[in-house]
């Protein structure tokens, strides 16, 4: 579907101011690189298997690091005083989402694994991913706090916010439950609320 919409697609990336347009380019291109690099170690069957710790941490760089550098340009360019936060958040920007990313990789592993796919190393212990997971989401929590202090508007602190708080509610549920586990819709909402709350009053979006 989103193929058969490339025309739209460009002519949104045509659209954008050409700051940023510059910015998506030149990450998407990084991203592309990365993605065919990955694609060439796979099997003959196209199935990808990581064996390290460090290919995981590439991995997820690839899949969602350079997202996140990415989307940091984009909010300096749209909020000018995050400017003076720059230093801070495009420091952050990386683990941001490379902890988002490692929670999707945890919470999927049994699929994945059916599916021939094997992300997580062998002989690494899953705890060590799960405390490499927390670590990225304290990362990412210190970039959303950082950003709202520069009077982001909203939309921004909750774009931020709200993929944080549910990546972390499901490593919670992860951990304990074990992969496949999932957070139920009464949760999602109840933590999109509190999130709401809290920026009503000017609180803390994490």
């Amino acid at each position: 579907e989103l193929l058969e919409e490339t025309p739209s697609v460009l002519a949104a990336f045509a659209a954008l101011d050409p700051a940023a347009r510059e910015q998506v380019h030149g990450h998407t291109e990084r991203t592309a690189r990365g993605m065919s690099r990955f694609v060439a170690q796979g099997t003959d069957s196209g199935a990808l298997h990581l064996d390290t710790l460090e290919e995981l941490r590439d991995y997820c760089y690839v899949v969602a690091g350079i997202v996140g550098e990415m989307l940091t340009e984009l909010f300096i360019l749209g909020h000018k005083p995050a400017a003076a936060r720059a230093d801070d958040l495009r420091s952050l920007a990386r683990p941001f989402g490379e902890g988002l990313q490692l929670v999707n990789i945890l919470k999927d592993s049994v699929r994945d694994s059916n599916d021939g796919r094997s992300y997580l190393p062998p002989g690494i212990d899953r705890d060590a991913i799960f405390e490499l997971a927390r670590q990225n989401l304290d990362h990412a929590t210190t970039y959303t706090r950082a950003l709202q202090d520069t009077a982001a508007p909203r939309g921004m602190v909750a774009f931020n916010a709200l993929p944080v708080l549910l990546a972390r509610a499901t490593l919670d549920r992860v951990e304990r439950d074990g992969a496949g586990s999932k957070l139920t819709r009464p949760e999602v909402f109840g933590i999109i609320a509190r999130m709401n709350r809290d920026l009503e009053a000017g609180q803390p979006a994490i």
